[in-house]
């Protein structure tokens, strides 16, 4: 009988296997514990109403928008939706 990664109600398949250090929380593997996370969070932030928006910028800009963001103690997110905000309402008014 194989174990399944996924699978939640054989854990005790191998519980006799004693390996050294922090006993396991959470029966999956980190992997697959990324990829529900990561999951959850798109799930969160689709019912908030949130879309993904990526963009590259380079490493200057990067560190401007860091060190405004900590200045006006908003996330990272946060001021650039905001300065896309301020942009967009400039170009309503012209």
């Amino acid at each position: 009988m194989a174990k399944q990664e996924a699978d939640r109600t054989t854990l005790d398949l191998f519980a006799d296997e004693r390996r050294p250090g922090r006993p396991k929380t959470n029966p999956l593997p980190r992997q697959a514990q990324l990829k529900l996370n990561k999951r959850n969070q798109l799930k969160r932030d689709r019912e908030r109403g949130l879309r993904r928006i990526e963009l590259k910028v380079d490493e200057q800009l990067f560190s401007k928008l860091n060190v405004l963001a900590n200045e006006r103690r908003l996330s990272r997110a946060e001021l650039i939706q905001a300065l896309l905000l301020q942009q967009l309402a400039q170009q309503d008014q012209d």
